[in-house]
């Protein structure tokens, strides 16, 4: 098996995968390794290498990324083959959730704003706002948007939850645009796919009341980034926290950088302590079942861009 890697290697995966010959490598050598590999772990996720090197798997039966995300994988020649391709979902639900209520509270508590006069040394007294009896739009119906829902419900937020269709409570993305007028927040937590892309553009920004905030923590493509900086400028909307971005690292001359009302954080709403060893769990239990000629869990319906079924053991 292969495995793509960066700087970090996945860690103790020799422990986990006993009996396997690994070959590590990194974009610039990953074709080299592929000859002969029914298996490939994608460690470094943020990568094209395996779109670009795809000609040299020859072998190749499973792929399995180390996120919840898929759409750098999502090409022709993995989409077209037999090969199976499993994600890393369940593992990123909780930490995101309780990200994204950390953001709803900093701006409703106006933290930055609180940090900035302390580094300052300015004493300013102000007023803050309320959580409960707000009302956040999430979207995105997988595990990941309804952790997030739950936890922001707790706090006694509204939540209006929008997947890809409508079902159990949960509202289609042609509802999305009918719910943003009465959005304190919106919360983007849905995949990367030709229906999602672009979601959140210049028409959708427009329904917006001025008070109300972006997060996102899905993909950066959910977002037309140009129409959010024009809507930050012209004060359309209050604020936004980005941990996503269509490119990443995010450029040094971007505005959103030195925008006041703006948080950027470096794609890691879902790194806690200890995820990457649960990364490695997850994969070593899957190449179990692979081994053993089981159903694997997490398997990508390609076509669609994510998970639609469970497997016994899979997180709901």
């Amino acid at each position: 098996m292969a495995v793509l890697h960066a700087e970090d290697r996945p860690p103790a995966l020799e422990e986990h995968v006993s009996g396997a010959e690994l070959r590590f490598a990194t974009a610039g050598t990953l074709a080299d390794a592929l000859p002969g590999c029914d298996v490939l772990l994608v460690w470094d996720f943020t990568s094209d290498a395996v779109r670009d090197a795809w000609p040299a798997a020859d072998a190749m039966r499973w792929v399995h990324t180390a996120s919840a995300g898929v759409d750098r994988l999502i090409f022709p020649g993995l989409v077209g083959s037999d090969v199976t391709l499993t994600n890393s979902r369940g593992v990123f639900d909780i930490p995101m959730a309780e990200y994204v209520l950390g953001l709803v509270l900093a701006f409703a508590k106006d933290l930055p704003r609180t940090l900035a006069q302390q580094a300052r040394g300015e004493w300013q007294h102000r007023e803050t706002e309320n959580v409960a009896g707000r009302c956040a739009v999430v979207v995105g119906g997988g595990p990941i948007g309804r952790a997030v829902a739950a936890l922001l419900a707790a706090v006694g937020l509204r939540v209006p939850l929008v997947g890809r269709r409508a079902a159990d409570g949960v509202h289609g993305f042609d509802e999305l645009r009918g719910l943003l007028p009465d959005a304190d927040f919106v919360v983007l937590a849905a995949p990367l796919t030709e229906a999602t892309r672009g979601l959140l553009d210049a028409a959708a920004l427009r329904r917006l009341k001025p008070t109300a905030r972006v997060i996102n923590v899905g993909r950066g493509g959910l977002v037309v980034q140009p129409d959010l900086v024009d809507a930050l400028r012209e004060g359309r909307i209050a604020g936004a926290a980005l941990d996503v971005f269509e490119t990443e690292p995010l450029p040094a001359d971007s505005p959103l950088w030195t925008m006041p009302n703006v948080i950027v954080s470096p794609h890691m709403s879902g790194d806690t302590v200890g995820w990457r060893e649960s990364l490695v769990e997850l994969f070593a239990d899957n190449l179990d079942r692979y081994r053993a000629g089981t159903p694997l869990r997490n398997v990508v319906d390609k076509t669609r861009g994510y998970v639609t079924n469970t497997t016994a053991g899979d997180p709901p």
